[in-house]
């Protein structure tokens, strides 16, 4: 299994990859203890990684052992809707992460990588859940320490409600509704990625851009999308990626002077060697998105190629 210790304070991020048995030994327990109190955040994955492994990819993962469901807005209502829903069974944990946000575990077997994250990405699209969050190298927060991203601690807690463990057949959702959301997210792809690596990308996308409209800073995605993304060489310059696009495209959308955009979007993409070339090609290409929308809404009996 894979601990992630995070500090949004210092930028420092530890992984370790070690046995159950060894995570749960006092000595190892005494260590993340010291590191949450001195404001590291502590996270755990949620399946097997191989007994060879050195880092935490899907190729790493040897079993699926847990689906699971990111609630992050109206999660007061969701939890609601999944807990009376008969496409879902009785969820193994609830985690109360902070006020109002929960992460739901199921305990599975005989579900392949792909099962899994197919199946995460129906129940995102059910029941409203974080689209970043269905990859099947997540890590969760682990329950039993505190949650250091706000002001105020909030110590994370955990509810059980069945110790079942289940199949793909317990969970309600028709096979051929997951054959076509793989099969839209494949055709949004990016040419010459891999599907697996482009799918999460466009999910990362959309979750900036849904995050960037309702106010939120570039610069607070990015550290939480560097905070989910641990499992890629870099994860800062992974997540400036998708958000200095998605800024991008939001801001122009709601009619941002596009100097002033393109400014900002330099201001913000360190990741690049030449930012100020990278922010107007960025500008440059959702501009031309934007006017191919417009032409479209004036259009609507013509069809477009969805790139």
């Amino acid at each position: 299994m894979a601990i992630v210790v995070r500090n949004r304070a210092t930028g420092e991020t530890i992984q370790r990859l070690a046995t159950a048995e060894k995570i749960v030994s006092p000595e190892f327990q005494a260590w993340l203890r010291h590191k949450n109190a001195r404001g590291a955040d502590i996270y755990i994955s949620q399946n097997v990684l191989g007994a060879e492994a050195r880092t935490r990819t899907k190729g790493d993962i040897d079993a699926i052992r847990h689906a699971y469901l990111n609630l992050d807005r109206n999660a007061d209502e969701a939890l609601e809707r999944v807990q009376r829903s008969e496409q879902v069974p009785q969820p193994n944990y609830v985690l109360k992460t902070s006020p109002s946000k929960y992460q739901i575990i199921w305990k599975v077997d005989g579900v392949t990588a792909n099962q899994a994250e197919s199946l995460q990405r129906a129940m995102v699209a059910e029941f409203d859940g974080d689209p970043a969050a269905t990859d099947s190298t997540r890590v969760l927060r682990l329950p039993g320490f505190n949650n250091k991203k706000y002001e105020q601690d909030y110590s994370v807690t955990a509810q059980s409600y069945s110790s079942q463990t289940y199949s793909l057949a317990h969970f309600r959702f028709p096979t051929d509704e997951r054959h076509q959301q793989d099969r839209v997210i494949a055709e949004t792809s990016m040419r010459g990625a891999q599907a697996s690596e482009v799918s999460q990308s466009e999910r990362d996308w959309g979750y900036a851009k849904r995050h960037l409209a309702t106010g939120e800073p570039p610069e607070n995605l990015i550290q939480t999308l560097a905070d989910l993304r641990q499992d890629q060489r870099n994860p800062e310059y992974y997540s400036r990626q998708p958000v200095t696009r998605a800024y991008a495209s939001v801001a122009l959308s709601r009619g941002d002077d596009p100097a002033e955009v393109q400014r900002r979007v330099a201001e913000i993409a360190t990741h690049q060697r030449n930012p100020d070339t990278y922010a107007r090609d960025t500008v440059s290409e959702m501009q031309g998105r934007k006017m191919e929308r417009e032409m479209e809404s004036e259009q609507p009996d013509a069809k477009f190629r969805v790139l």
